[in-house]
């Protein structure tokens, strides 16, 4: 009897140091997404004739690489395995960061977007692959909970990204010391020397995480990782048919897009939405302390949404949480100044669980279509390519500033523009709640 009521074990101890190696690639793709989201507000800094739709194709080039890139390897990984997903993955991600030499060098903003590609090219191979690794690496019952807890230092790599582009990037830019007509006062000669600090500048973090990536890559290389259960192996076109008709993962898929939209508009469009609260209230409020907080907040909230999954069912959790998420986007659309920014920071405590929770969720129950589930929820990162192109077209309404626009005559553009973060979190609430009722009937 004692056997049967023992509680199963997130990790098994002959699994935990492959465990802890797989979850450290989680650390190391949350370093570089949250060292680029505040790059849209430092290239449009250092280079002032970008509109902010132009400044955004930074997100777009960095999250479209998962798009591109997902299914070729999850295919990859389908014929050879993890281990040399992992290793490419890690190769294509230290090129796109050594990628922004030239690109400083020649001053050129589509070699940045063209680095930034590769980068994320990079990453695709290893979400596609570290996730489904990590949920396999054990018993099925914990696979959400294993997830989850992989994911909790996902956080730990983003504040680090953040604390470096702010320390690094963003408090180190000579063009943020000027104002716009200081700026646009300066000579040619004095313009130019400034952008070529200011790109160098940029370029420094991404060079030298390109060298840790090659260490990681080192120790990878080094590791022995346990193969995978071997599901009984199906064709290809075996696969698709057995996901098309899976309705739980074909909604899994559009959740995870909005979910990832939300996410990506919320921690870059907070440096807007500082500047614009500094500008109308002569505030000197520091948007990456608040990114920081809210990154702090995220974890804290993984960690939690973790530790509840173990007695309440995850995809109740999720529609909990997306409906927390609802009401503090509509807090800082409709708030001004502090609450209305401190209504905004706290999303991320309900954003916080719902990329692992939906990936378990979709990936519930799978065999060998698994791989290529996995390249399909990988590919919804697309989201964070696409909604932050269409929030800065909102911020480009009434030109080139923040409140240039009042809707409805009190609600500054760039607080409405978290219009589209509040629908995306309603539709992962209502992901939540349709999955939930499925399962309890």
């Amino acid at each position: 009897m004692m056997s049967m009521t023992k509680k199963i074990p997130v990790v098994k101890k002959e699994l935990l140091f492959p465990f802890i190696i797989i979850t450290s690639l989680f650390a190391l793709w949350g370093i570089a997404n949250d060292l680029t989201n505040p790059m849209v507000s430092a290239f449009k800094k250092v280079m002032p004739e970008l509109t902010n739709v132009q400044a955004s194709l930074v997100q777009f080039a960095f999250y479209f690489g998962y798009f591109f890139m997902a299914l070729p390897a999850a295919l990859f990984i389908r014929k050879y395995s993890y281990k040399s997903g992992i290793i490419l993955g890690l190769s294509l991600y230290a090129i796109g960061a050594f990628l922004f030499y030239p690109a400083a060098a020649n001053e050129e903003f589509n070699y940045f977007l063209v680095s930034l590609w590769v980068i994320t090219c990079g990453l695709a191979f290893l979400e596609t692959t570290s996730n489904p690794l990590i949920l396999a690496l054990g018993d099925k019952e914990t696979a959400t909970q294993r997830l989850n807890l992989a994911q909790a230092f996902n956080p730990i790599g983003s504040l680090t990204g953040m604390i470096i582009a702010q320390v690094f990037v963003i408090g180190a830019l000579r063009s943020d010391d000027y104002t716009t007509e200081a700026y646009n006062a300066l000579s040619s000669d004095e313009l130019a020397a400034v952008r070529e600090n200011d790109l160098g500048i940029i370029s420094v973090p991404y060079i030298a995480l390109g060298v840790l990536v090659l260490i990681i890559m080192g120790i990878i290389i080094a590791t022995k990782i346990p193969k995978t259960a071997e599901e009984d192996k199906m064709s290809l076109s075996e696969s698709f048919n057995k996901l098309k008709k899976n309705k739980n993962y074909l909604f899994g898929v559009i959740a995870q897009a909005f979910y990832v939209g939300a996410q990506i508009m919320c921690w870059t469009y907070i440096f807007q939405y500082v500047d614009n609260i500094n500008d109308s209230l002569g505030t000197d409020y520091t948007a990456t302390y608040f990114n920081v907080a809210a990154m702090i907040l995220f974890l804290v909230g993984r960690w939690i949404g973790t530790a509840l999954m173990r007695s309440i069912n995850p995809s109740k959790i999720l529609m909990l949480f997306g409906i927390g998420g609802v009401i503090m986007s509509f807090g800082a659309i409709i708030l001004s100044g502090l609450p209305g920014l401190l209504s905004l920071v706290a999303i991320s405590v309900f954003m916080s669980i719902m990329f692992p929770t939906i990936y378990g969720i979709a990936l519930k129950d799978m065999g060998d279509e698994a791989k290529i589930g996995s390249a399909g929820l990988v590919m919804a990162i697309v989201g964070g390519a696409l909604m932050p192109v269409i929030q800065g077209s909102i911020l480009d309404w009434g030109g080139s500033g923040f409140s240039d626009i009042m809707v409805f005559g009190f609600i500054p553009e760039v607080n409405f523009s978290f219009i589209l973060p509040l629908i995306c979190l309603a539709v992962v609430a209502f992901y939540g709640f349709i999955t939930f009722k499925r399962q309890s009937n």
